[in-house]
């Protein structure tokens, strides 16, 4: 039976005996009703799972013992990074999940001219926030044990210097294909995903003067929600791992 995986933002150490987050121990007791003795797994990050069972399950007060440490080894040997013009609420949340469910390394979402969604400073707060916990909630899902870093919005200005190994710029009407990286030697590598409105040309310059360079992934344009995703699941099948 596979075991309820939580992410607790504290250090784990095995034999340790820890009291359990409110929101996690709220999960792990009230909603899935763990009683004393149970088993279940929690992560931090540091790219191990901690095996834990349940030493007290009080209303006010819930601890864990951690039992031992397991190295989680799947992540991606191609370490990508997407940057992703802010998309609009659920969908924003959709591709942040799957993103992250496909192995990418780190999210740099990125206020652009056509964005249509706009942040001020305390609204930007509350959505980076509420986007980390859709990233780890991926992760509790899909078994990672390292959790992808994701920035606060910035302008495109700033975020596209951030590249990380090769930068590609989705065009349908691009030269280069994803034939060409078949074979090569890709480590690392990061996607710019325009918003609903697709990127300006001054966005499109901003990237090119970075070092991004046009790739085309088939002949039709495809949706911020649907670019991002098929082009990581296409460049995991040629250099990551989903070969």
């Amino acid at each position: 039976m596979r075991l309820t995986r939580s992410f607790v933002d504290l250090p784990l150490h095995a034999g340790d005996t820890i009291v359990l987050p409110e929101g996690t121990a709220a999960h792990l007791i009230r909603v899935l009703r763990l009683q004393v003795g149970d088993a279940c797994v929690l992560f931090n990050g540091d790219g191990f799972d901690y095996d834990t069972r349940i030493v007290v399950a009080g209303k006010r007060d819930a601890r864990a013992e951690i039992v031992g440490a397991r190295r989680v080894d799947n992540e991606s040997p191609l370490r990508i990074t997407l940057l992703q013009g802010i998309a609009r609420g659920e969908k924003m949340d959709w591709i942040l999940q799957k993103a992250t469910e496909l192995g990418v390394a780190r999210i740099l979402p990125v206020d652009s001219e056509r964005s249509e969604v706009k942040l001020d400073a305390q609204r930007a707060a509350k959505r980076l926030a509420h986007w980390r916990e859709v990233v780890i909630s991926a992760c509790e899902q899909s078994g990672r044990a390292s959790v992808p870093e994701v920035l606060a919005p910035q302008s495109l200005a700033q975020v596209a210097a951030l590249r990380e190994g090769r930068g590609f710029l989705l065009d349908p009407f691009a030269d280069s294909t994803l034939a060409l990286l078949q074979g090569g030697e890709l480590r690392a590598c990061t996607l710019a995903i325009g918003p609903e409105g697709g990127w300006s040309p001054r966005d499109r310059e901003h990237l090119v003067a970075a070092g991004y360079e046009g790739l085309r992934l088939g002949p039709r344009v495809l949706r911020t929600e649907t670019a991002g995703i098929a082009a990581i699941s296409a460049l995991q099948a040629l250099c990551g791992d989903l070969g």
